[in-house]
């Protein structure tokens, strides 16, 4: 059977499978994309028959029309770093090509034209997990070149760490006016249950009717297709590997719910942030080396002190904000080198403590362990920042401040990242 074809097939174990033959580097191995959009890959040995239902069709080069500019609609810039949003699947290979062109975009989401005028590039095509600060300093770049052409910039990214890259991008672009939302898609979008095309439909819909000009997320509020929630850049986690509405508002709440029609509800009390000055971009060092040590039974000094090369560290303590830092008997005497490794590793840089809880704030001031190690250097209290928010803003202080700042400024609420206070009935999930 010819990659492209669509065909019956039926096993020795008696399963009836229906699907699109793909190209396989395995003469062993019949490679199937099912009606469901997964791929599944057939042991011959173990295939009774075959049936071909339809066969491969040749594909006609699609004409390009031209996107007409309209003066009554606002323009959106959407810019692209990989990811699925803008990706459509290649029958014969198995892979999800891209496609970023404004012509191709809008055969994909033929609702946009009605909506905005779109302009669309890519940046990068990388997954989300490769990336570094340099990128970072790229994409703040890119938005920079784009907003005075456009009246709001839409970002497709990975969700592996869209919410790293949301803080990110708000700490750099400082005095920004105009919306900068970022996408994902946790679906792969040739599958039936994407959802690629919602999430940035809900993205358009929110620059056009909303006073929203700050950097936030729009992903799924729920699991079926009816709504996104607009997400603070700052405050947001990514809770799920699968579901569609894997991101999730962290001691905070949604900023609006957008509905599939365009309508845009405010859930919060939100001000619009007017700035007299100009973009400025304060963009990342990098070079530098931040730890994320994370706290757990066991703990020893070494692990400490892997770290003292590094810039700034970030403590994913227990509880309130813990680590492993008393002696209370023999077998507890490596607690006393641990708390010794920090003291001495907090003199040459910041150690910022949040919690390993997803929900609630860091309190050193109620066990012994914590006034420990506020004595010992410790950086952190009574903030309730994600570790994605503190991973990012430690960064971005070192890069434009200098070192002996970093303990007032920790504490202050640049970006939204911190709350004033913490809401205990938030629904977790």
């Amino acid at each position: 059977m010819k990659p492209g074809s669509y065909i019956e097939v039926k096993t020795k174990k008696g399963d009836l499978l229906k699907g699109t033959v793909m190209q396989s580097n395995d003469s062993k191995i019949l490679s199937l994309k099912l009606d469901s959009g997964y791929n599944i890959g057939l042991d011959i040995k173990n295939i009774l028959s075959t049936k071909e239902l339809k066969k491969e069709q040749v594909k006609q080069e699609v004409k390009k029309e031209e996107i007409k500019y309209n003066k009554n609609l606002k323009t959106i810039t959407i810019l692209h770093t990989g990811g699925t949003v803008a990706s459509r699947v290649d029958y014969k290979t198995g892979a999800v090509s891209p496609s970023y062109d404004p012509q191709d975009i809008i055969r994909m989401f033929p609702e946009l034209n009605k909506f905005a005028n779109i302009k669309s590039r890519l940046i990068s095509n990388m997954f989300s997990g490769d990336m570094r600060f340099g990128h970072y300093n790229i994409l703040a770049k890119e938005i920079q070149k784009e907003l005075n052409n456009c009246d709001g910039i839409i970002l497709t990214h990975g969700t592996d760490t869209l919410a790293f890259t949301s803080a990110a991008l708000a700490f750099s672009l400082e005095n920004l006016n105009k919306p900068v939302i970022l996408i994902g898609a946790q679906r792969s979008s040739d599958r039936p249950s994407s959802d690629a095309a919602i999430n940035l439909l809900c993205a358009v819909n929110l620059i056009i009717n909303s006073q929203f000009n700050e950097v936030g997320i729009c992903m799924h509020g729920k699991s079926d297709d009816d709504f996104c929630y607009l997400l603070s850049a700052c405050k947001t986690k990514k809770l799920h590997t699968s579901r569609r509405d894997a991101f999730k508002a962290i001691n905070s709440n949604p900023i609006a719910k957008i509905s599939k029609d365009g309508k845009v509800e405010l859930l919060e009390k939100y001000q619009r942030k007017e700035h007299k000055d100009k973009l400025k971009l304060k963009l990342f060092n990098e070079k530098l080396k931040i730890g994320i040590l994370k706290a757990h039974p066991n703990l020893f000094k070494e692990e400490v002190k892997i770290y003292s090369k590094f810039n700034g560290l970030i403590i994913e303590g227990t509880g309130l904000g813990h680590l492993s830092v008393n002696k209370i008997d023999n077998i507890t005497k490596e607690n006393e080198f641990i708390l010794k490794e920090i003291k001495n590793l907090s003199k040459k840089i910041p150690i910022i403590m949040i919690t390993q809880c997803i929900f609630g704030r860091v309190n050193m001031n109620v066990y012994s362990y914590g006034r420990k190690l506020q004595e010992a250097g410790v950086l952190g209290n009574m903030m309730d920042m994600t570790l994605e928010a503190a991973f990012i803003k430690l960064a971005w202080l070192l890069s434009n401040y200098k070192k002996i700042e970093i303990k007032n400024l920790i504490n202050h609420n640049f970006r939204g990242e911190l709350s004033s206070r913490t809401n205990y009935e938030e629904e977790f999930i």
